[in-house]
């Protein structure tokens, strides 16, 4: 999710389910990922917006030494390393410029992608600056697009992976709820809270539907996230960031340490 694109309030949100492998089988996939290239393609929840300690040489894309795809490979040392993702990325264009690195030696590929797509900076920016109504009518309008549209977004970026990349194993993760319902907390109302939620869910039951029906596995980052969403004690991610408006609803440093990179080595 681009920075520059967030000049309003704030920048996307969404999360996505899945499964999890764990133990000897988790280690043993990750040997094998990690005896062939890595590819991390996506999003700024991917290049690792809001972590800081950013790559001076990735520009406007913020790929972060903090981000989960830098510190995946940093643990496990594949053969080779294309770190992609880009903050402000869609669908097309992890199409145009992201795919370039795949090829038959690619063993593990990683993504976070349809947020953008989905328009969810500016169901945002509605739900923080309008009205209950307004932010409702929002996320409806995102429903919509997420049922008619999306699918066969995804599906273009899915079958472009596995023709140029037939033998990796592609870890579709998600993005985690932003809130933690039922805590004094101020911003928000409840109701736009409690909408973010469920809009976050309803997208993600199409992108696992897609991510399944390609063969793909899906990593679900709300179990790590779970009571470190924000208004919790510890929070993951960022709220409005006034400093960096583009950070805000971003995931951490530590929201990448110890939410995503769990999540993508447990299904490397």
């Amino acid at each position: 999710m681009r920075r520059s694109r967030l000049t309003g309030f704030v920048t996307s949100l969404l999360l996505a389910t899945g499964l999890s492998l764990t133990g000897a089988a988790s280690a043993q996939a990750s040997s094998t990922a990690a005896s062939g290239g890595y590819v991390a393609l996506g999003d700024s929840y991917s290049s690792g917006v809001g972590s800081g300690s950013y790559i001076s040489s990735s520009g406007s894309c913020d790929r972060s030494t903090k981000a989960y795809p830098y510190l995946w490979n940093a643990a496990h040392g594949p053969s080779s390393f294309a770190f992609n993702a880009c903050s402000g990325a869609t669908t097309d264009d992890v199409l145009a410029n992201q795919l370039g690195s795949l090829n038959s030696a690619t063993s593990l590929v990683s993504i976070t992608i349809g947020g953008n797509d989905a328009g969810f900076s500016d169901v945002m920016t509605t739900c923080v600056i309008q009205s209950d109504s307004a932010c409702l009518s929002r996320i409806n309008t995102a429903k919509a697009y997420v049922d008619s549209t999306l699918p066969g977004k995804l599906d273009a970026v899915y079958d472009a992976i596995s023709a140029k990349a037939p033998s990796a194993r592609v870890v579709v993760i998600g993005y985690p709820r932003f809130y933690l319902l039922g805590q004094t907390c101020l911003g928000l109302s409840d109701t736009k809270r409690s909408a973010i939620n469920g809009a976050a869910d309803y997208m993600d039951s199409a992108i696992q539907a897609r991510a399944g029906a390609h063969g793909f596995t899906f990593g679900d980052v709300r179990t790590p996230f779970a009571s470190h969403e924000i208004c919790s004690s510890d929070s993951w991610l960022h709220s409005v960031n006034w400093l960096d408006i583009g950070e805000s609803y971003h995931p951490t440093a530590a929201g990448q340490s110890g939410g995503y990179l769990p999540v993508l080595t447990n299904n490397a």
